[in-house]
């Protein structure tokens, strides 16, 4: 099978297009886009600005990749978006290129799920087999792990992290961290629930870990005990080993607790409310 691309698309010549792409009716394609093999473009799709697109990825109608961040100091840099392989872009997905902040590009991973008319705004990082259900909000800066969920029409507050196989529940409003492995839901107030048992036992968690981390659960969200005693205590109920997820959470918290108003990365904000170029790589506190 050969490119095809149909007479009624517009596509730059100077777009870098793979092997075996499909770009449809009514595409427009712009001349930094680079388009990996196999990768699949309906009708009504729009990628523009510096977007580079790994392969097999699969965009519905009415998709809009790369458009400028809505973001009022973007000066119009070269900012960019990057998106990996084998990920499926619903209808009305729209992702924005990065604004002239952190390193400038907001970034989609592998294996990921948009649903329809769900927003990743400028500079965010989704990680890989996300799902953004139906009109998920990302906001800026906004880093969701690998694995995780956020349910329908739940908006994410900027600079939020969304931690290793959690789950949001639909319509939540999202304003602090959400630790691994949990799940959260909340219109008003956001609250962690209880534990992810379904998404971990689909991605393979062994029943000792899953206890785990119920336990951990128990001790830190259900009697809200302080992170440095709650860590003591469940170590010390585990006789003394603990799984590497528990040392993930653990970590988590901890960059979560030192960050500002329960999330991580707003120390990435400089003082002016600008935002510092080399981050801290550590994602992420508890949710209260």
């Amino acid at each position: 099978m050969t490119t095809i691309i149909s007479n009624l698309a517009q596509v730059d010549p100077h777009a870098e297009l793979g092997e075996n792409v499909e770009i449809g009716p009514f595409c427009l394609v712009g001349p930094h886009v680079k388009i990996g093999n196999g990768t699949r473009l309906d009708s009504h799709v729009t990628l523009i600005g510096h977007t580079t697109i790994g392969e097999r990825n699969r965009f519905f109608q009415n998709t809009v990749i790369g458009a400028k961040p809505q973001d009022f100091s973007y000066q119009e840099g070269e900012t960019c978006v990057e998106i990996g392989d084998d990920n499926l872009f619903r209808e009305g997905v729209t992702v924005n290129r990065g604004a002239d902040k952190e390193d400038g590009c907001t970034r989609i991973g592998n294996q990921n799920m948009l649903m329809s008319n769900s927003h990743v705004a400028h500079n965010c990082h989704v990680f890989n087999k996300v799902i953004l259900v139906n009109g998920v909000l990302l906001g800026g800066h906004v880093h969701v792990q690998d694995g995780a969920i956020i349910s329908g029409n739940s908006a994410i507050h900027h600079f939020t992290t969304v931690g290793t196989l959690s789950f949001v529940g639909g319509m939540s409003k999202v304003v602090q961290d959400i630790p691994p492995f949990m799940m959260a839901d909340g219109v008003d107030q956001m609250r962690i629930k209880t534990i992810n048992a379904i998404g971990l036992r689909r991605n393979g968690m062994s029943e000792d870990t899953i206890r785990a981390i119920k336990l951990a659960h128990k001790v830190l969200f259900r009697k809200n005990t302080p992170l440095k005693k709650a860590r003591a205590t469940i170590i010390d109920q585990l006789g003394g080993v603990i799984p590497l997820e528990l040392s993930t959470l653990f970590s988590f918290l901890e960059d979560q607790s030192q960050g500002k108003v329960g999330r991580a990365r707003e120390v990435v904000r400089e003082p002016d409310g600008q935002v510092q170029h080399d981050p801290p790589q550590g994602e992420v506190r508890r949710a209260a």
